[in-house]
């Protein structure tokens, strides 16, 4: 299944707590639960006030219909190409 970077445009995530971070973890789960095998969560990255996601998913349209149901912002999604890491160099 192809990959995607989900950006999420949410003032002072870096601020939110445990607890909240928990919140929209289960929130997330849950409507992942509901779409299977159509989309899977990888990770995300929580910044200042961005949460950059990670998911594999059948097309965009399955990424934007989990944030849709999820009610998560999704500003921007794009399809990775190819991963590299320092590995990639030998």
């Amino acid at each position: 299944m192809p990959k995607y970077v989900i950006e999420r445009a949410i003032s002072g995530a870096g601020t939110l707590s445990p607890a909240e971070l928990r919140g929209i973890s289960r929130t997330s789960n849950a409507v992942l639960a509901g779409m299977s095998p159509r989309v899977q969560w990888q990770q995300s990255y929580v910044t200042d006030d961005k949460i950059y996601c990670v998911y594999i998913a059948d097309d965009v349209d399955a990424v934007l219909e989990h944030a849709r149901r999820g009610g998560f912002p999704a500003d921007s999604v794009a399809h990775v190409s190819s991963v590299i890491d320092p590995t990639s160099g030998d």
